[in-house]
Parts: structure tokens; C-alpha cells; sequence
């Protein structure tokens, strides 16, 4: 009779007792409550139980049934019943109850049932700088193979020509066809409207194989944003078991990424309806189909609606993506092979324009999950942390053909201009990226005002983006040739490239950047960069185009650009493998760009960038 109620659970409670002519027996008007989706607490041990005894007492008292939480919880659905408590011919037993269907629900009868149906809600769009539209439903085929249309022996061949058609594993489709159900549809891809237009007449042409009209919540292209934003499916049987019961089989929810961290506000509430489920009807009135054989079968009684709760559409998710920006970045990183990032920040706001992971990471969020050294783009913290330490930018510092600290050597990049070797000033040193300038200094910034620097151009930060995120990792405490490493961004000094991207907006900006990915931003945090701080670390970077390691970006239209090159050395090979880094600002622009194995920052991080900012 409940079976149709699925995982929904069902608590009751005594609101009345009742005395009757008869001493032996107690009219009880029973509340009953339904949790249907899972959201309510789970009912005491026994209290979804209708049958059964009560208290065994001389005479049964009204007594609310508490939630597991121990408080009275709101139930989805409530209804009030009757039964008649009858005393238990074993006077131990206390009291008893009349079966009869009617206790579960006044309409209940013998033969009929309550069916619970679920209707999802309206998956909402997810939302990009200026509430333009990133993610909404758009058309899709689901191909597949429906077992109805082709006979059970063929149908694993037809699994294997369609497998060859829409690119999927052949092998794996045709088991999966032959494992399921006689009447069973085997998916097998769903494609966008565009990918499956060429393919449909094949598809066709299968036994068996068809292509189902669809929508699916989905971005502009395939690739867009992707790692960060993530998809959407038929949730999976440990997403069920993890929901409570707020996911069933069959839902169709976010699987990854924002989709799956912000599930609940855009996948909304579902729609629930219970049904009263008349009895199977019977040939003739006295239920016997012998007595009329020629009698026409009586039509079913309809289902009758007992309870129903219109689905709520999900809210929409907006971020700080700027389509345009971000499908920028990513068309310019898509034939780089090793993993790879352009992340662009806005410094007056702190809005994440742009998060792009080349192919070359394999569906992961470089952008803003990576951890790599940062190198020389890390010496704009350090020429802070130096100037706290009393030095300017025009402040002589020794740049040397090799440093050492504590017997470990350190030298510049092969090609640096042996015009810039001796006595030159930070200015210089930052512009040409003189990495034993740096070294040379190392007692002059300890380690913890490094980490304090750092923090100040926001690395090394609280995550407030609103989605996952690494801004980065400042040991505060190191010395010898480790804190000599921090000092030209090696060592145990990581960061990403959103977090590369944030120390040069705070650099633009003036004060300490908090970047922000999703809507509403969260509170700014207390700047600890001064504006006459980030003026000097400006000049600096504008140094970079002006005479150094950049002045191939001097010619970009617009606004003058500050940038600094990075070139960062790992892995046990020798020579090391190098990550290349660049990093810019231009306007209201503030730009990171990552190769994960590359030559240097000018050669292979600086045309992306140079292309990036050309727009």
C-alpha cells in the first residue's frame, strides 16, 4: 500500500484518545506527517510505524512522537486518521489496533495504494560579468540504442557501429547494451545540437540506434571554462547516498566544478505529488472474471491527488567571467601542450574575468587549483619587502655573475645582458630580472617580512573567490639557502596563477586585491599595501617594458603595460625543466600567464600574453 512512496518516511503521532461505550476499546485520532524528499530529520525508531501496541498502560495517553533531532520537525505532507485501540487479549501486550488500510490514510481501501511522483525543478542559468548568460539549457541529442528497435542478438553489433560513429568505446557500449533490460534505452553520448547535426543520418541508418531530442545545462562552447564551471548528468549512485535524499536516481545534477558546489541553488526544489492509487477494477461486481467472459473490462478509476507541491526553479549563479575575455584566453591557449593558464583579474574590484586551463592539464582547473613556484615574477614581492627593509628603486645593488649561500650556487639565466652585470639598481635588477641582485640581498629581508610582503599583494590569502582555490603558499619562517630560493621565487614558495594574477592587481590597484569568482563578492579585507608602496612596485614592473625582459609588450595599443617575466626551475633533470610565468598589468587589467614546461617567461609565457592583451 506504501511501497509507492519510495525512501519517503512517515511519523506519527497521538493527538487524541477517545473513551467509547465499550471499556476494552479507544477511538485514537492519529497526525501523521510525511517527509518526502528527505529534507526532514529521520522519525524516532518506530515512530512510521502504524500498527502495533501501545504504551502498555491501563490507559493509553496522548504523547507527541519527537524527530531523531528531538524537536518536532516540519513535514511535507499532514493528515489526520483514526483507529480503534482494542485491549491485547495477553494483558501484557497493553492495546492493540484495528488493521485496516484507513489508518495509513482515511482513504485508503483494500486493493489501493499511495504512489509518491517527483517532478525536478527548472535547473537555473549560471550568470557571467554583467549578467550575461554562461550556462543554460541548450539542445542536445542523447544517441543511444534502444533495445526495443533492434532484435537482442544484433543489438550489441548496432552498439558497436554506433560506438564507431559518435567516437565512444565500442566494447564497453555493446556490454553495456547486452547487460540491459529487454525494452532498456542505452545511452551512449548526448552531443550538442551542432556536434550531432553531421551525424544524425548515420545514426539512423543503425538498427536500433536513435537520437532523442534533449536540453542540457550547458556553456557557450564545450571547452568554456569548463574545469571551473564543471558539468552536468544523471547524478551517480554515491550522490544519491550522500544527498540525505535530496538527489534520486534519475535526477539529472551538477557533477563537478560550480555546478556541483552550488547543486542545491540551481538545481531548486522538486515537484512532489501523492497519489491515491484506486484498486485493480474486476471484471464483473463480484470481482470473479469467470462470470462474464464476454464482458468488456471495466476501464480503470482514475488516480486520485492527495498531496501536491509545485516545483521552485533554482536560483541563478552569477560570476565575474567575461565571456569575451575568457573565450580569449582560451582559443590562445589551445594548441600549447603542456598544462597552461591566462587568468585576468580586474584590479579595481577584485573580479576574475577570465580563468583559462589549457588542454595540456587534462580537465584541471590550473588556473586556479595549480601549485608552482612562481620565480622572478615572485621579485615583485620581494623589491616590496626590500623597500620596507629601506631600499628604493634607485637604491645600487650588487648583481653578481653567481651567488652562494651556504656552499649552494646560484646564477642568472643564460642569456642575460652582460651589460647588466655589477652595481645596478633595483630599478635595473627587476627590469632585466637579475636573480643574484636578489640572493645578494637576502639578509636584508628576512624570511617573515617575505611572507608579510606577500601578503600584502594578497598571495598566500584566505580563500574568499567562492570557489575553490589556491592563492598561494609563503613560508613564514625560513633561512640559509631556503629562504635564499624564496628570495627569486623558488624553494617552498608556490602560488597559482589566479594567485599571480591578484599580486599584480593589487599592484595596479594600490591596495591589497581579494579576488572574487563568485557573486556577491565577500568583504574586502583590510589593505596592508600602501598607495605609495604599490607606485614604486609600478615603476618597476613598467621598468620590465621599458628597458628589460619585456619591452616586446611596448608596442601593445592602449593604456602603458607593467609586466614581469618568471622563469622558474624544477624536476631533477639537468639542466632543470622550467615552468614559464608572465605576469601584466594594463588599465583596469591585471594579467597572469603559466606554461608548465616552457623555455622562459619572455619567449614562451610572453607572445601568449603580447596576444592576450592585443586583444
Amino acid at each position: 500500500m506504501v511501497e509507492g512512496m519510495g525512501a519517503a518516511t512517515r511519523t506519527v503521532t497521538v493527538a487524541d484518545i477517545e473513551q467509547t461505550d465499550d471499556e476494552e476499546t479507544r477511538e485514537v485520532t492519529l497526525d501523521v506527517g510525511w517527509d518526502l524528499d528527505g529534507s526532514g530529520a529521520a522519525p524516532t525508531p518506530g515512530a512510521e510505524t502504524t500498527t502495533g501496541t501501545a504504551p502498555p498502560t491501563a490507559q493509553p495517553t496522548a504523547t507527541p512522537t519527537p524527530t531523531a533531532s528531538g524537536t518536532p520537525d516540519a513535514p511535507d505532507w499532514t493528515y489526520q486518521t483514526t483507529a480503534t485501540l482494542r485491549v491485547a487479549e495477553d494483558t501484557e501486550a497493553g492495546w492493540t489496533v484495528d488493521w485496516s488500510p484507513a489508518v495509513l490514510h482515511p482513504q485508503l481501501t483494500d486493493g489501493a495504494a499511495l504512489d509518491l511522483s517527483r517532478t525536478q525543478a527548472q535547473r537555473a542559468d549560471i550568470l557571467g560579468a554583467g549578467g550575461e548568460v554562461i550556462v543554460t539549457e541548450r539542445p542536445v541529442y542523447r544517441v543511444g540504442i534502444d533495445k526495443t528497435r533492434v532484435d537482442a542478438a544484433l543489438a550489441p553489433e548496432s552498439a558497436a557501429a554506433l560506438a564507431e560513429v559518435v567516437g565512444v568505446d565500442a566494447a564497453g557500449l555493446a556490454e553495456r547494451v547486452r547487460n540491459a533490460g529487454e525494452r532498456a534505452f542505452v545511452d551512449a553520448i548526448t552531443l550538442r545540437e551542432a556536434d550531432a547535426a553531421p551525424l544524425l543520418d548515420q545514426i539512423a541508418a543503425i538498427e536500433g540506434a536513435v537520437a532523442i531530442e534533449d536540453t542540457l545545462a550547458l556553456a557557450p562552447t564545450r571547452e568554456f571554462a569548463r574545469p571551473l564551471l564543471g558539468t552536468v548528468g544523471e547524478a551517480t549512485a554515491e550522490l544519491v547516498e550522500e544527498s540525505g535524499g535530496r538527489i534520486v536516481a534519475g535526477d539529472v545534477v551538477g557533477l563537478s566544478g560550480l555546478q556541483a558546489q552550488y547543486d542545491e541553488q540551481l538545481g531548486g526544489t522538486p515537484g512532489l505529488t501523492v497519489e491515491l492509487v484506486p484498486p485493480e477494477p474486476s471484471a464483473d461486481a463480484t470481482g470473479d472474471p469467470s462470470a462474464s467472459p464476454a464482458a468488456e473490462e471495466p476501464a480503470p478509476a482514475e488516480p486520485e491527488v492527495l498531496f501536491e507541491r509545485e516545483p521552485v526553479a533554482g536560483a541563478p549563479l552569477t560570476t565575474t567571467l567575461d565571456i569575451d575575455l575568457q573565450t580569449r584566453a582560451e582559443s590562445i591557449l589551445a594548441d600549447v601542450e603542456p598544462a597552461s593558464a591566462i587568468v585576468a583579474v580586474q584590479p579595481s574590484t577584485g573580479a576574475v574575468l577570465a580563468a583559462a586551463s589549457g588542454p595540456g592539464g587534462d580537465g584541471y582547473s590550473t588556473a586556479t587549483l595549480g601549485q608552482y613556484a612562481p620565480g622572478s615574477t615572485f621579485k615583485v614581492v620581494t623589491s616590496l619587502a626590500l623597500m620596507r627593509a629601506g631600499l628604493t628603486a634607485d637604491s645600487v645593488v650588487e648583481c653578481t655573475p653567481a651567488a652562494s649561500v651556504d656552499g649552494r650556487a646560484f646564477e642568472n639565466y643564460s642569456d642575460y645582458p652582460s651589460t647588466a652585470i655589477g652595481e645596478i639598481t633595483l630599478r635595473e635588477a627587476v627590469a632585466n630580472s637579475c636573480n643574484t641582485a636578489f640572493i645578494n640581498q637576502n639578509e636584508v629581508a628576512d624570511q617573515p617580512s617575505l611572507a608579510q610582503a606577500a601578503a600584502s599583494l594578497g598571495l598566500g590569502a584566505e580563500n574568499a573567490t567562492g570557489a575553490p582555490a589556491f592563492l598561494g603558499e609563503v613560508p613564514a619562517e625560513a633561512d640559509g639557502t631556503a629562504h635564499a630560493a624564496a628570495m627569486i621565487g623558488q624553494g617552498e614558495v608556490l602560488a597559482s596563477p589566479l594567485a599571480m594574477a591578484t599580486v599584480a592587481a593589487s599592484v595596479a590597484a594600490g591596495h591589497t586585491v581579494a579576488p572574487t569568482l563568485v557573486e556577491p563578492a565577500a568583504a574586502a579585507p583590510e589593505s596592508t599595501l600602501t598607495a605609495d608602496e604599490a607606485a614604486v612596485l609600478q615603476d618597476l614592473m613598467r621598468a620590465v617594458v621599458e628597458e628589460g625582459s619585456g619591452e616586446f609588450l611596448g608596442d601593445v595599443p592602449g593604456d602603458p603595460v607593467g609586466a614581469k617575466t618568471g622563469t622558474a626551475e624544477y624536476g631533477t633533470e639537468s639542466p632543470p625543466r622550467t615552468h614559464a610565468w608572465m605576469i601584466a598589468t594594463q588599465g583596469d587589467l591585471a594579467v597572469a600567464v603559466f606554461v608548465e614546461d616552457g623555455e622562459s617567461g619572455s619567449r614562451t609565457a610572453g607572445p601568449l600574453l603580447e596576444e592576450f592583451l592585443g586583444g
